[in-house]
């Protein structure tokens, strides 16, 4: 009876693996990561270790394709290659630790968020208060510029507040303030 048994306990824990990989892909989708470089972190998170050949045969996906989605993974330095002397193929650990991922992730989506965002308004501002003071421009055009220019303005509280978290979380400032809870089980 042991035998049946053992192949049922085997799928129940493949079907709980695959679970936790769906749901880190659905969660990296959230955030603008492919779904299968989602799927191949939540399988390398499953793992010690993984060469691509590895990954290949237990994904069934194409080599330059995992090629690809390890490079972002590793870009993104939630993912770092190994060396083991003497083997020729390189390694892959995803790292596991989910705040150190956070740390690592967030902090350059915000900073990118903020970058884009910044600039874009800078030029927005200096279209409209050229308009603004256009001695040809229609009354109602140059309030209308003005308005928005305030509008643009006045967002730019935001990006400095995000640029600041971004900074803490980096730093691990934020941690400070929202204490890291490690309950022992």
């Amino acid at each position: 009876m042991k035998k049946q048994e053992q192949p049922q306990a085997e799928e129940r824990i493949l079907a709980a693996k695959d679970l936790v990989i769906d749901s880190i892909a659905e969660t990296m989708d959230l955030y603008g990561i492919t779904r299968s470089a989602g799927i191949l972190y939540g399988t390398m998170y499953l793992h010690e270790e993984m060469t691509l050949d590895e990954m290949r045969e237990e994904l069934q996906m194409s080599k330059p394709s995992m090629s690809t989605g390890v490079k972002k993974l590793q870009d993104m330095n939630i993912v770092k290659k190994t060396f083991h002397r003497g083997r020729r193929k390189h390694s892959f650990v995803a790292e596991k630790d989910f705040f150190k991922f956070f740390v690592n992730f967030f902090p350059q989506k915000w900073d990118r968020e903020v970058e884009v965002n910044l600039a874009s308004i800078e030029e927005a501002q200096k279209r409209l208060h050229d308009v603004a003071h256009d001695d040809q421009a229609e009354e109602a055009v140059r309030e209308e510029a003005e308005q928005l220019y305030e509008q643009l303005e006045s967002s730019k509280a935001y990006y400095d507040w995000l640029k600041r978290l971004a900074q803490s979380v980096h730093s691990g400032e934020i941690f400070e303030y929202i204490p890291i809870d490690r309950k022992e089980k």
